[in-house]
C-alpha cells in the first residue's frame, strides 16, 4: 500500500497536467515486486528507465508514463496498476493509500521560527525539525481494495522508508489507519537504520517512535524491527516500544554493506524469524 503524495520530478510534472496520481513511488513498488526471471528483469529495467533528452520527455521515466496510459485507458486507478502487475508477472498487489492525489503538510520548527512547508519532496529536504505532519485533503478517501487487502492480513508492516512523508501518510488516511488499528493481523514496524540527510536529520530512532505515537495513539503493534546496533546506542528504544505500542522488539543484524542500507536477505529472515515467533507458518520459499 503507497502513498499517492509525491509532488516532485516525472511524478510531479504528470501529476499536475493529468490530475491523476502520482505514479513514481506506485511504480517503485512494482519494480520491487516483479518476477526474478529474465522478463521480469527485463521489463522492470524498462519502467525504471528514464529519457535523457533536451525536451520535453526529459526525465520522464518509462513506468510512469505507462501507468498513466493504463490509467486514462481503463479509467481506473487499480485497474490500471493491475495490468502493469500482469506485464511484471509481480508477485504480490500494489495498491494506492487513497484514490485521490494528496499533498503533505508539516509543522516544521527553525531557529527562532515555525513554518508551515507543504509538498513532499521540499519536506523530504527540510532543514528544520518536523513537529506535526498533514495530509490536504485532511479525509481523503482510501479505496476500497485497500481497506480490503488490510481486513485480510495476516501481517501489516509499516516501513521501512521516509519517515514522514512515506511511512506516517498511511496513519492520517481516517478509513485506512481505522482499518490498521482494528485489524487482528500480527502488526510490525520496520525502523530506518538512522536518520536520514532531510527530514529525519536531527531525529534518534526513539524519537521516531514518539513522533509515531503522537500521530497515532491508539496504533499498537505486535513487534519493532530494527538494527541491532541501534539497540546498543539508544537502550531506551525496548522501552519506547513496549510502552508507547505495547511491541516487543525485534533486533537483529540488518545492516548492508552499502552505507544506510538494509540487506535484503537479512531483513527477509529477520521477517521470517519474526513470523515463526508469532505462530504464523512459513513456507518453504522463506
Amino acid at each position: 500500500v503507497v502513498s499517492v503524495a509525491d509532488d516532485g520530478g516525472s511524478s510531479g510534472r504528470l501529476r499536475d497536467e493529468l490530475g491523476g496520481l502520482p505514479p513514481g513511488d506506485l511504480r517503485m513498488a512494482l519494480a520491487a515486486l516483479c518476477d526474478d526471471g529474465n522478463w521480469g528483469k527485463t521489463w522492470r529495467d524498462v519502467i525504471q528507465h528514464r529519457f535523457d533528452s533536451d525536451g520535453e520527455l526529459s526525465g520522464h521515466s518509462v513506468g510512469n508514463l505507462l501507468i498513466s496510459a493504463l490509467w486514462q485507458i481503463h479509467g481506473d486507478h487499480v485497474a490500471g496498476l493491475d495490468w502493469m502487475a500482469k506485464l511484471l508477472r509481480a508477485h504480490g498487489r500494489v495498491l494506492p493509500m487513497s484514490s485521490v492525489p494528496l499533498t503533505i503538510e508539516a509543522d516544521v520548527k527553525f531557529p527562532g521560527s515555525f513554518q508551515v512547508v507543504r509538498g513532499q519532496s521540499v519536506l523530504a529536504s527540510t532543514l528544520g525539525h518536523v513537529e506535526t505532519v498533514r495530509l490536504d485533503p485532511p479525509d481523503p478517501p482510501a479505496r476500497h481494495e485497500t481497506i480490503e487487502a488490510v481486513a485480510e492480513a495476516d501481517v501489516l508492516n509499516l516501513g521501512p522508508g521516509s519517515w514522514y512523508t512515506s511511512v506516517m501518510p498511511h496513519l492520517l488516511v481516517p478509513s485506512l489507519a481505522a482499518a490498521i488499528e482494528r485489524s487482528s493481523a500480527v502488526k510490525s514496524l520496520t525502523l530506518n537504520l538512522g536518520s536520514s540527510d532531510g527530514e529525519t536529520r536531527d531525529l534518534s530512532l526513539s524519537e521516531h517512535l514518539m513522533s509515531l505515537h503522537r500521530h497515532a495513539p491508539s496504533l499498537e503493534l505486535s513487534y519493532v524491527l530494527v538494527d541491532e546496533a541501534a539497540t546498543l546506542a539508544e537502550p531506551e528504544l525496548e522501552r519506547c516500544a513496549r510502552e508507547m505500542f505495547n511491541a516487543k522488539l525485534w533486533a537483529r543484524p540488518l545492516h548492508s554493506r552499502r552505507a544506510g542500507q538494509h540487506d535484503s536477505l537479512k531483513l527477509a529472515a529477520c521477517y521470517r524469524d519474526m513470523l515463526v515467533d508469532a505462530g504464523i507458518g512459513v513456507d518453504e520459499q522463506w
